[in-house]
């Protein structure tokens, strides 16, 4: 699970990062406002934890202009701001919970599993399906009918990807963000030796569906014989 900090106080960014790692998350943290919605509206990160103070651009705006242009992430605000009027503007504004600073960790983590609990919310786990094909995440299990092949974890993260964005042209950059991360250091080709393993695991299955090439902008998965849909 990917969690964004976007925090500008550097030594609670550090500690909150180290023991967010320590159970297991993948984190990237921003210490300003604009950074921070350059990060959310590139969609690679399950949960957000927002500061309200923050330089170029506070939190409140970050929040605003996110939920404006569509995005759906979990947001937990994690603030200093804790009167009765701060908490309902927070989550007027969008926000799917407010912690108010200091906190314990264990608190936290609470709040970050009753998030994810919520229905709607982090469904990764579930069975995707488009077309022939289906795919169990946790198991790494792609299946067409009696036959099915295992995946690796980053053949996975792609299938997965493309099966929640079924027909859609998804941009090279928007899948090196979603599948490696906004940080990784991945050389594109890389990404074309994941989407040959992909269309030989296709093939191995006897599958219709098809990931094509736009050429010079990204990938896309098609079906000849079904409208676009997912079962989940």
């Amino acid at each position: 699970m990917r969690i964004l900090l976007i925090e500008d106080d550097r030594s609670l960014c550090r500690s909150l990062r180290l023991s967010l790692e320590q159970q297991g998350f993948q984190v990237t943290v921003c210490n300003d406002g604009e950074e921070g919605l350059f990060y959310l509206m590139e969609n690679a990160h399950d949960l957000v934890l927002l500061d309200r103070m923050l330089p170029e651009m506070d939190g409140m705006e970050v929040l605003r202009l996110a939920r404006e242009k569509g995005c759906t992430v979990p947001i937990i605000f994690l603030t200093a701001l804790g009167s009765l009027d701060d908490r309902v503007q927070g989550l007027d504004c969008g926000a799917d919970d407010y912690i108010i600073k200091p906190f314990a960790f264990q608190e936290l983590m609470a709040r970050i599993r009753c998030v994810c609990r919520r229905p709607g919310q982090l469904k990764s786990s579930e069975t995707l399906s488009w077309g022939d094909i289906a795919y169990e995440p946790e198991e790494y299990l792609l299946t067409r009918g009696t036959m099915s092949c295992t995946l690796s974890r980053r053949e996975g993260e792609l299938m997965a990807l493309f099966l929640q964005n079924p027909g859609q042209t998804l941009l090279r950059t928007t899948i090196l963000t979603r599948v490696w991360g906004p940080d990784a250091e991945v050389e594109s080709g890389n990404l074309d030796n994941y989407i040959h393993f992909l269309r030989r695991r296709l093939r191995s299955l006897q599958s219709r569906l098809e990931l094509k090439t736009a050429r010079g902008i990204g990938y896309r998965l098609t079906d000849p014989d079904a409208a676009s849909h997912i079962v989940s």
